[in-house]
């Protein structure tokens, strides 16, 4: 039985769907600008809601805080993050130059 996504877990998904191509959150970032607006939110928590209902928005776009793409899916993620061009430094996004941040 599939469990639906929470409210929280929909503040997540949607805010994914508005990181644009070419540009990447962290984990901890999306979870600031939830806890911002919501109070709520740990980069542990968003790392949970894109483990078990990211597979429908733009999933490659969240990384670590370094940089480290997405476990268990670095090379779908670097193949899709590359065709977007988005930097990189070594195995790792150049935050620096690829991070989003909403109302910016």
């Amino acid at each position: 039985m599939t469990v639906p996504p929470s409210a929280y877990a929909e503040s997540v998904l949607d805010l994914v769907e508005l990181i644009p191509p070419g540009r990447v959150m962290s984990y901890g970032m999306i979870a600031e600008y939830l806890r911002d607006r919501t109070g709520r939110g740990s980069a542990r928590t968003v790392g949970t809601v894109m483990a078990r209902y990211g597979g429908g928005v733009p999933w490659h776009r969240v990384v670590s805080s370094v940089g480290r793409l997405p476990p268990g899916h670095e090379d779908a993620a670097r193949g899709r993050l590359e065709a977007e061009g988005v930097p990189f430094r070594g195995r790792n996004v150049d935050l620096a130059a690829a991070q989003w941040w909403p109302d910016a």
